[in-house]
């Protein structure tokens, strides 16, 4: 019999989901490792129990594509623990750029998506870590779903246990959407850890929640104004 996911506690639904695609995905030679990461933030009893949400449910999930973005979408829908704990909200915020412009403000870690009239849709992000801050103006030059993530050399010496390339999916890093900044290596992009919206904990790249980048990424067209603040 099928255990509905309502029978994990809510804080793992999320973890559940990414699981259960990444076992699909991985197959049996890596099923392994996830099991055991899975083990370790699981009293024995809870384990049990996810085991078999995956072993009822992993048909399904398997049998969709990672490039099909109406299931993962409807994923990400249906799963609150991946929300934002900041939420998004239209806020007074004047300013002299036109309406669909991009304002980061890295300090208070906030992104604004320009409306006009002196309003702006207010979303919470997550920014570069000490050492890794940057600003400037630049251009959107390219949107994508769930997009592939591939590690620049320079990351890769600084964590070599990162994979050289990852297809686009739950598991990915760089989450459901992505705006590309110009010619540089930095995103706006959704976030496999929605808890970490808020802090100052990446590489460069601004992370929202995926259903922020999501309602973002639907807002904005290629050759957008984004304006990176400190």
């Amino acid at each position: 019999m099928a255990l509905p996911l309502s029978a994990l506690p809510p804080q793992l639904h999320f973890r559940a989901i990414i699981f259960m695609w990444s076992v699909g995905k991985r197959m049996k030679n890596e099923w392994h490792c996830e099991a055991n990461k899975l083990r370790t933030a699981l009293p024995m009893k809870r384990l049990l129990i996810a085991f078999s949400l995956i072993f009822s449910t992993c048909t399904s999930v398997v049998a969709a594509s990672p490039r099909d973005v109406k299931a993962f979408d409807q994923i990400i829908a249906e799963m609150s623990e991946a929300s934002s704990p900041i939420k998004r909200y239209q806020a007074w915020f004047p300013s002299d750029e036109k309406p669909g412009t991009i304002i980061v403000r890295a300090s208070e870690r906030r992104l604004y998506l320009i409306l006009g009239d002196g309003w702006a849709m207010k979303y919470g992000i997550g920014v570069a870590r000490d050492g890794f801050e940057w600003s400037g103006e630049f251009q959107v030059s390219m949107k994508r779903q769930w997009p592939d993530w591939t590690p620049p050399p320079e990351m890769l010496q600084r964590q070599p246990d990162l994979p050289k390339h990852k297809e686009g999916g739950p598991d990915n890093p760089l989450g459901a959407r992505a705006l590309y900044l110009g010619d540089t290596l930095y995103r706006i992009h959704g976030s496999n850890e929605p808890e970490t919206i808020g802090q100052a904990v990446s590489s460069g790249c601004i992370r929202m929640a995926n259903e922020d980048v999501i309602d973002l990424y639907n807002r904005v067209r290629v050759g957008t104004k984004v304006i990176i603040e400190p």
